[in-house]
């Protein structure tokens, strides 16, 4: 009780008023990620990424004999920007990871279970090169803000058109009445990027059943007899990753080019992934803020990376 009490005063502390329960089908959003969010000084690897959100919570008939709890169609478009230990690599004999910027849009379906497990199965196209105006982009934030001039942009990777399926699959495994525990995984497929994942969700606080939270992007729902554990979500949460990487054509290029004329590099098949934050779900807002702490990509870089991640979204109905 005493936990509950100081999470309502807190959030009524900043205007958000906690009594009500989640039932809007629409949601819009975007998620921001930058190295510069931890206010280390750094510009490097994966340095910035923007993504806009459209979700949308898909009728659910004959509720009562269904094994789906919910049902979420999702559109996004975004952008990743990757640049070496800095944007200021004029010499390419220093660059130690690829110059380059990956420009798509993509659709998905997350299916949600009443067990408490989901299945996310996704579709993106899009390009990777100058297309992707990942200089561009990077310019216009550095003039924006008086950051430094960009210098090695001339050796990025080459222009390739992708199209890349994915699947995520998570299951809870145990839980408390302020913690539980989700096994996660995922797998990639395409002209892009292949490989795959596993690992784990530890979540802390008020949290939601898996079929309506913010840790299976499931937060839109349009019909539901589903109840929910709270009227609210707000938990902290920790996510390490075990990763296998297949091919990734930000560092290696297009899968079916010479890549004798470019920068490239074979990454590292193995890499853990550290993802820390905090997320909360209202009636009409959705916020999550995170750290991601990553191993090395490729051998040749000269650092480990981290960066921020901030996501806001909207509910309507």
């Amino acid at each position: 009780m005493k936990l509950k009490t100081l999470i309502t005063a807190a959030l009524l502390s900043v205007g958000i008023t906690p009594a009500f329960a989640q039932s809007h089908a629409h949601e819009i959003g975007l998620q921001s990620d930058n190295d510069s969010f931890l206010g280390q000084g750094t510009d490097r690897y994966y340095t910035n990424g923007i993504y806009l959100f459209y979700r949308q919570g898909l009728t659910n008939k004959n509720l009562d004999s269904s094994k789906l709890a919910n049902k979420v169609l999702g559109f996004e478009v975004g952008q990743k920007i990757f640049n070496p230990y800095s944007g200021y690599v004029p010499n390419p004999a220093l660059v130690d990871r690829p110059f380059a910027g990956y420009l798509y849009a993509g659709a998905n379906l997350n299916l949600l279970y009443k067990n408490e497990s989901n299945l996310k199965i996704g579709l993106q196209a899009g390009v990777i090169g100058p297309a992707a105006l990942g200089e561009e982009v990077q310019n216009v934030i550095h003039d924006t803000f008086g950051f430094y001039t960009l210098a090695g942009w001339d050796t990025q990777i080459h222009n390739s058109v992708q199209l890349n399926l994915s699947a995520q699959y998570n299951k809870l495994l145990a839980r408390a009445s302020w913690i539980d525990l989700t096994g996660s995984s995922y797998a990639n497929l395409g002209t892009g990027f292949n490989g795959a994942g596993l690992g784990a969700i530890v979540r802390a606080g008020n949290f939601n059943q898996l079929f309506n939270s913010v840790s299976t992007q499931s937060t839109a729902i349009r019909n539901s007899n589903n109840n929910l554990l709270h009227s609210y979500e707000l938990f902290a949460y920790y996510k390490p990753t075990f990763n296998y990487v297949g091919y990734d054509a930000t560092i290696q290029g297009g899968l079916s080019q010479n890549h004798s004329d470019q920068i490239t590099f074979t990454p590292n098949r193995t890499l853990f992934t550290h993802q820390i934050g905090v997320a909360y779900a209202g009636k009409r807002w959705v916020l999550d803020g995170s750290v991601v702490i990553s191993g090395k990509q490729i051998n040749s870089m000269f650092y480990s990376h981290q960066w921020g991640s901030v996501t806001a979204l909207y509910r309507f109905n």
